[in-house]
């Protein structure tokens, strides 16, 4: 597939004279650990400017770790250890950091569901939710940006508000009339949605696990995307097909650590780490994407965010 470029807009955001530039943006502390964290590490080891935005502080959290559950800063200021962790995790990686200031909705659960909370993230009209982040594009200016699909990857209400101001901030960025008091325009030339949650990776993990006679957590999974086909037979089909595959093997293990940093989040001997590092670098040593737009020449499949700009 060959995007076209759009006349006039690549100078804009060209990489001439300058290093190029990243930015990640996340729904909560821990998610850019759990999406995407060896590209990003590895983009910052080769001389990227790496940024994640986190949106929110993640203060309708739960403490999801057993170990940590009777620690006292944890019971104390959840909030305020996350943001710690947080601060771990982005020098693990290597990454600048920023946060949107916006307050988690949390999950909301029952039949029916309640309402989200008042002024939570998720519940902002998209322009003031969005603002600040057009202010951070045009400031940071990125070449490329990264966030969730339409569902949020999963679909907790911060997740589909961070891919909605992710949009909005891309498309809007570069235009002096949209949001004329966030700053100089800035044109980003590339957006890519974040495959985290691949179906073929996990089935590939999967049955590396099965073949090796270890235990897979993955099985669960797997057979819910198959609700879909009465038989079984086809996986229901995902919403975005991967375009880009970033080889991020080497980086793994600062994935690994920046995780673990989470740790009112993150279970050291849970789901995230059924697979080691080798075996992963063996079966499936990429991070997938999906290229939605692009205002340079490009081609798919790609191997690197800044193909056409470079």
């Amino acid at each position: 597939m060959s995007i076209p470029a759009q006349p006039g807009v690549a100078p804009k955001g060209s990489s001439s004279g300058g290093r190029l530039r990243l930015l990640a943006v996340h729904a909560h502390p821990d998610d850019e650990s759990s999406k995407g964290a060896a590209t990003m590490a590895s983009y910052a080891a080769a001389g990227v400017d790496v940024m994640v935005v986190t949106c929110t502080g993640g203060e309708r959290g739960d403490i999801l770790n057993a170990e940590v559950a009777a620690v006292p800063h944890a019971l104390r200021d959840l909030p305020g250890l996350r943001r710690l962790e947080m601060a771990d995790a982005a020098k693990e990686l290597g990454v600048a950091h920023r946060w949107l200031g916006f307050v988690d909705s949390g999950l909301p659960q029952g039949d029916p569901l309640p309402p989200l909370p008042f002024g939570s993230f998720a519940t902002l009209p998209l322009e003031r939710a969005a603002a600040p982040l057009v202010r951070l594009v045009r400031e940071f200016q990125p070449h490329v940006i990264i966030s969730y699909d339409e569902n949020g990857g999963y679909p907790h209400p911060d997740h589909i508000m961070a891919h909605k101001v992710a949009v909005e901030a891309y498309n809007a960025a570069g235009d002096a009339e949209s949001y004329p008091h966030a700053g100089e325009p800035w044109t980003p030339l590339k957006l890519y949605f974040d495959r985290a949650f691949n179906p073929e990776r996990f089935r590939a993990l999967h049955f590396a696990l099965e073949e090796a006679g270890l235990q897979s957590p993955y099985a669960a999974r797997i057979a819910a995307w198959q609700e879909a086909d009465a038989e079984g037979h086809q996986p229901p089909m995902p919403v975005h097909r991967t375009t880009t595959q970033i080889d991020c093997g080497d980086f793994f293990e600062h994935r690994d650590r920046a995780l673990l940093a989470h740790r009112t989040q993150i279970e050291p001997d849970g789901f995230f780490f059924a697979v080691s590092p080798d075996m992963q670098r063996k079966v499936w040593p990429w991070e997938d994407y999906t290229l939605v737009d692009a205002r340079v020449e490009t081609s798919v499949p790609e191997t690197d965010f800044f193909a056409g700009i470079r």
